[in-house]
């Protein structure tokens, strides 16, 4: 896009960035903090299996993004729209969250129907997600990407946000209470030993997306149609070779892929791991961890918000290194706290109550997440920002899909250390610090890519 074309109209941009809106309660309520818990603690044998069973069905759709999201990409940046494409992956990931439902505790098909639909429902929304990073040299120039980029980012959290306050507050209840977190019966006469609440994350999520998604495709332009399927199929093959060939001879853009690869994969283990560490170190339930889930989520609003001005005002790298280094206080704070200790070393008396007490380690926990939160959502806009500015303008749809090749390909790497390393140590601190290298590894790439 032309850096002489002004912005689309509001409503076109507003209907994009809802897009993130959209996703988001998949990411918060299934991938993360209620959904995925309740795989390990209700559908499988033990918490240790379930928790393997989900990291292997997160690889397994992770390689499977890896394998088909440049090729992708690059068919429709032959093609030119980008839209049919989401609608394409947008109709299977709303039937495969609906079906969640139906993993019900007790049935001999539930473990595998919440396995397999997570991973047809992750599948989808990565490839749909690729094809909407696409469109934004199509709407802003790139000068006003980083802007765009995380007001898109904020207002995904927002929709987290809010979505996990109606499950909390309205539909998931205790087991042992009946009462959500709200204190109040759950609607439509859920029941608590179902799970139905956790249940009804699924469809939630489908529903959420189906209504919210629908602006994009009726007030956001799409790109001029280049080419039918046919020929862009084999236009766009032959074009993914040669940009792949191109990446290695292009040094800035692949060492940001690189960089991209080692601290998304930390990324990913800290919040595949964040809610089984709190529940293991500090004894909390899943109300608690819904709370410190909204504060993550608020935090991350807000610095998803910060982080694209700053973006566009002092570069998407600049934005990269200071998330990282927020990061990495913030993973190393958390995994210094237990029940009786702060900073490793330092004992302090522990609460003889279960739950969220406000004990000075929980308190410590809650701000350390906080910082996580915070930076979260920076390295994750200003990521898609600084390939904008590094990537040829005309293949920009085929570079997001080597931006998602780059950032699943190894995404098994780091669960997979974590877990090795705490069965090596016997510690789940200790299983933790594999994170910090990741980081650390996605820093020094980062610092090399000019």
């Amino acid at each position: 896009m032309s850096e002489t074309i002004p912005p689309a109209r509001p409503l076109a941009l507003w209907s994009w960035i809802l897009f993130d809106w959209a996703g988001q309660p998949f990411f918060t309520l299934v991938t993360t903090f209620i959904f995925a818990p309740f795989v390990a603690t209700a559908l499988a044998e033990t918490p240790e299996q379930g928790q393997a069973l989900w990291g292997f069905a997160t690889s397994a759709s992770g390689l499977a993004i890896a394998l088909f999201a440049p090729v992708l990409g690059a068919i429709a940046d032959a093609t030119g729209h980008r839209k049919p494409w989401i609608l394409a992956f947008s109709i299977p990931f709303v039937i495969a969250c609906a079906v969640l439902w139906f993993a019900e505790p007790g049935t001999p098909y539930g473990l595998t129907l919440a396995l397999l639909s997570f991973s047809v429902a992750t599948l989808c929304m990565e490839f749909a997600t690729t094809f909407n990073n696409a469109m934004m040299t199509d709407l802003v120039p790139r000068t006003h990407v980083g802007r765009l980029s995380g007001t898109g980012w904020a207002v995904g959290y927002v929709g987290g946000l809010v979505s996990l306050v109606l499950v909390l507050g309205f539909l998931a209840a205790s087991p042992e209470t009946g009462k959500t977190l709200l204190g109040q019966d759950p609607l439509f006469g859920s029941d608590p030993a179902s799970r139905a609440g956790d249940r009804a994350t699924g469809p939630l999520s489908a529903l959420w997306y189906a209504v919210f998604v629908l602006p994009l495709f009726l007030f956001t332009p799409d790109a001029p149609r280049r080419s039918a399927l046919g020929p862009a199929v084999r236009i766009g093959i032959a074009t993914l070779v040669s940009s792949l060939r191109l990446a290695r001879t292009n040094k800035r853009v692949f060492l940001f892929l690189l960089a991209n690869m080692a601290y998304k994969d930390g990324l990913v283990a800290l919040f595949a791991f964040g809610g089984i560490y709190s529940a293991s170190q500090l004894g909390w339930e899943a109300f608690q961890i819904g709370i410190f889930a909204i504060l993550l989520t608020v935090a991350g609003t807000f610095g998803a918000i910060l982080g694209g001005r700053m973006d566009d005002r002092y570069g998407p790298k600049r934005v990269l290194f200071a998330s990282l280094i927020l990061l990495t206080i913030g993973s190393l704070g958390v995994i210094s706290i237990d029940r009786d200790t702060i900073l490793f070393v330092m004992t302090v008396p522990a609460s003889q109550t279960p739950g969220l007490t406000g004990s000075l380690p929980e308190l410590l926990f809650l701000f350390f997440g906080g910082v996580i939160g915070f930076a979260a959502g920076p390295l994750q806009s200003a990521s898609r920002s600084l390939l904008v500015h590094l990537a040829p303008e005309e293949n920009i749809g085929q570079y997001f899909g080597l931006l998602a090749l780059s950032g699943k390909v190894t995404s098994f790497l780091a669960p997979l250390a974590v877990s090795l390393v705490t069965v090596a140590t016997g510690s789940l601190a200790a299983g933790m610090s594999p994170i910090l290298a990741f980081l650390a590894l996605g820093a020094v790439l980062l610092a090399r890519v000019r």
